[in-house]
C-alpha cells in the first residue's frame, strides 16, 4: 500500500516507525506534486485546517491529524459538505506508536472504508466522538493545567508533583513529563481549542503555562 504522508518532521519520523514495515511512504511537502497513493495522511492538518479545500477533489481515503479541531466543523466551515473517506486521528507527539489509535470520523457510515487499510498498518482504532480534543489528550492536558496552577500556586514544584503522579496514580509519565514529550505548544494550542469550544472553566489555560508558551514561541 503506497501511502502519501506529510506533516511535521517529528510527527512524520513517529508514524514512519509505526508502520513503514507494511507499507510505501512516499513524503511530500503540500502544495507540491502528489505522489499516486492509496491513503493520504497529514500529521499537520491540526495547524492548517484550510489543507481540506485542496483534498476536496481527492477520492482516496484522508486520514488527518484532528485534536485542535472537530473535523466535522472543518468541513462545514470550508464548505466541503459531501467528502466522504475523510477520518481524524490523535497523531500528537508520543501518541502515534501506541497499540490503539484515538481516531474520530464525521460519517459514521464510513468506518468500513478504512478498516481495510488500517488492517494493512497493523493500526487498531479506538473510534471517539468527532470533538475537539478528542478523549485522552482532552482529559491528559487538563490535568497539565491543573498541575500548572498548583505550581503557580507555591504548593509544589514541577519534579514533586510528577513523582507523585506516578507513585499516587501509577501514571507512566507525571504531568510536566507529558509536556516535554508532547510539546508545550501542543499541549497550550489544544487546550485554547477546548476553551474556546466550550468556555469551561477547566480549560482555560493557567498563567504560568500559558508564559511558558509564549517564551517557547520566542525563542
Amino acid at each position: 500500500m503506497n501511502i502519501a504522508l506529510t506533516g511535521p518532521l517529528a510527527r512524520k519520523a513517529e508514524w514512519k516507525q509505526r508502520v513503514a514495515s507494511a507499507c510505501n511512504i512516499l513524503e511530500f511537502d503540500f502544495g507540491k506534486e502528489l505522489p499516486e497513493h492509496d491513503l493520504l495522511v497529514d500529521l499537520g492538518f491540526d495547524d492548517h485546517p484550510e489543507r481540506i479545500m485542496a483534498y476536496d477533489a481527492l477520492t482516496t481515503p484522508l486520514l488527518l491529524s484532528c485534536v485542535k479541531v472537530q473535523l466535522s466543523g472543518v468541513l462545514a466551515h470550508f464548505g466541503v459538505r459531501h467528502k466522504k473517506n475523510v477520518f481524524g486521528i490523535n497523531a500528537l507527539a508520543s501518541f502515534i506508536d501506541r497499540d490503539k489509535s484515538e481516531m474520530s470520523l464525521p460519517f459514521p457510515e464510513e468506518k468500513d472504508a478504512i478498516t481495510p487499510l488500517l488492517e494493512t498498518m497493523d493500526i487498531h482504532p479506538e473510534w471517539v466522538q468527532d470533538r475537539v480534543g478528542l478523549v485522552t489528550p482532552r482529559i491528559l492536558f487538563m490535568i497539565i493545567n491543573e498541575a500548572y496552577y498548583t505550581v503557580q500556586e507555591g504548593t509544589a514544584d514541577k519534579a514533586a508533583i510528577d513523582t507523585g503522579m506516578r507513585l499516587g496514580t501509577a501514571y507512566p509519565h507525571g504531568p510536566f513529563e507529558w509536556v516535554e514529550r508532547v510539546g508545550i505548544r501542543d499541549v497550550y494550542e489544544v487546550l485554547d481549542a477546548l476553551y474556546q469550544d466550550t468556555r469551561e472553566e477547566r480549560y482555560k489555560i493557567c498563567s504560568l503555562l500559558k508564559t511558558e508558551y509564549l517564551r517557547s514561541v520566542l525563542g
